[in-house]
């Protein structure tokens, strides 16, 4: 949060604070949390949902410890922001048992960046897109996140540049059964060669190298998901993008809008992605002047 010019220890600047974006904080944390030993227990075990993401923050944690040990930590998540989802959105139609006691819920993601779009834009009913790397559509009505594509994890939803977005299970289930491939291919496949990269035969995923087919998908999959979005909001005034994708691809952006025309008058939105802003502001409201 502050700093000068000389540089810390391990790269760290002298601070007051350090905030962390942390992407799953589970059904505990709906909002920032002070970083102490129960809060970092509670992280580590949330890293069986998020293994790549909730691991890295758990390593950074204790990099910012190391280096400053005397200054207070917040934990953000990117899941808090849509805690405040109806159990209609974020309910699996799933045995009881996975829900209540293994912790099988629709979680959703990005919600640091769209608690930032969400602040930037006066709108009642604004859908957000969130597309780059990661690929997420959420309505907000009123401030407050009611439905996300994002679920259980950061692979459900929209195509992503290497994530697959949402698939059939029945599909998993048979190159298991088949023995086709192994659990930890398939997540791998799933995770890093798929999405834009899988549809254009392999590659970065960078939309700009997008086959035709791969945007086709892409642009359909996000209309589809801005559509249900807009459903969940009761209809819509704003159509904010943000992330890579979305800020800087204007053909795909101009695609998706006129794919959802038909929702009626709307007006399009184009906002800077500054989740760190979000972080800086939420660990200062935590710990106070």
């Amino acid at each position: 949060m502050h700093g000068d010019e000389s540089r810390s220890v391990e790269g760290f600047v002298p601070a007051d604070a350090v905030g962390h974006r942390v992407v799953h904080g589970g059904r505990r944390f709906d909002r920032p949390a002070l970083i102490d030993e129960a809060v970092e227990r509670a992280i580590e075990e949330l890293s069986v949902l998020a293994p790549l993401h909730n691991s890295r923050a758990l390593e950074e944690i204790r990099r910012a410890r190391q280096a400053l040990p005397d200054v207070p930590q917040v934990a953000v998540f990117d899941t808090a922001f849509h805690r405040t989802m109806p159990p209609a959105a974020s309910t699996y139609a799933i045995p009881a048992r996975w829900r209540e006691d293994w912790d099988v819920h629709r979680y959703g993601f990005h919600g640091i960046s769209v608690q930032w779009v969400a602040s930037q834009v006066e709108a009642r009913r604004l859908v957000v897109c969130h597309l780059g790397g990661g690929c997420s559509v959420t309505a907000v009505r009123d401030g407050r996140s009611v439905d996300t594509t994002m679920g259980f994890s950061p692979l459900e939803g929209v195509p992503m540049a290497t994530r697959s977005g949402s698939l059939d299970p029945g599909a998993v289930l048979y190159l298991l059964r088949a023995g086709l491939l192994t659990e930890e291919e398939i997540e791998h496949a799933l995770e890093h060669e798929s999405g834009l990269a899988g549809l254009s035969g392999g590659g970065s995923g960078d939309v700009r190298e997008a086959s035709p087919l791969g945007l086709d998908v892409f642009v359909h999959r996000v209309a589809a998901a801005v559509a249900a979005m807009a459903t969940a909001c009761g209809g819509i005034d704003v159509l904010a993008f943000t992330g890579g994708i979305g800020e800087h691809a204007d053909d795909v952006r101009a695609r998706v809008v006129e794919r959802v025309g038909f929702l009626g008058a709307f007006r399009v939105e184009v906002v800077a992605a500054r989740e760190e802003l979000v972080i800086a502001a939420e660990t200062r409201r935590l710990l106070g002047p």
